[in-house]
C-alpha cells in the first residue's frame, strides 16, 4: 500500500518508520513553538496526506515523550480520514509543570495506518443480555 504526502511547507519532513517492524511512523514538526504547562497546542507538520480509500491514519502519542516529558496527543488517537486533504496537525498536551519546547524537525507523534470497517446500522427494540449487563465506569474495581 502506498501513502502519498505533499509538502506544503519547505520545513516539512516526510514521516518514517524507525524500525522495520514498527506499526507507527514518526511524524515531525514543521514549526517551533512552546506548549505551556497544563496547556495544549496545534503543531503543524507542513504535510498533506493522501490515504487510499478504505484506510485511516491514527495519530498517537510517542511513549518516550509521554514518559519522560509528560507530552501526549490530546485527542488520541486522532483520526485522519481517507478523504481529508488538509494539513496534518497534531494537538499536543503538556501534563508537566514545565513548558515544552517543540523545534522544527522534532518527532512529535506517530501515525498508524489501518483499514476501516463500516458497520451496518440497524434499529432494534431490544438488545441481547450479557453477564456484564450495564456494568461500566469502574464496575469491576478501580
Amino acid at each position: 500500500m502506498k501513502v502519498l504526502f505533499k509538502k506544503i511547507s519547505p520545513l516539512a519532513q516526510l514521516p518514517s518508520y524507525a524500525h522495520e517492524d514498527d506499526a507507527g511512523m514518526d511524524i515531525k514538526s514543521a514549526e517551533a513553538l512552546s506548549v505551556p504547562p497544563g496547556g495544549r497546542a496545534l503543531v503543524h507538520t507542513g504535510l498533506v496526506m493522501e490515504l487510499p480509500s478504505g484506510y485511516e491514519a491514527q495519530v498517537r502519542p510517542r511513549s518516550g515523550l509521554a514518559l519522560k516529558r509528560g507530552i501526549t496527543v490530546l485527542n488520541t488517537p486522532g483520526t485522519i480520514d481517507a478523504g481529508y486533504r488538509g494539513e496534518v496537525g497534531v494537538i499536543l498536551f503538556n501534563s508537566s509543570p514545565e513548558p515544552f519546547a517543540v523545534e522544527i524537525g522534532d518527532k512529535i507523534a506517530q501515525i498508524v495506518v489501518s483499514p476501516v470497517t463500516h458497520a451496518e446500522i440497524a434499529l432494534t427494540d431490544d438488545v441481547g443480555s450479557t453477564d456484564r449487563g450495564e456494568g461500566g465506569f469502574g464496575s469491576t474495581g478501580v
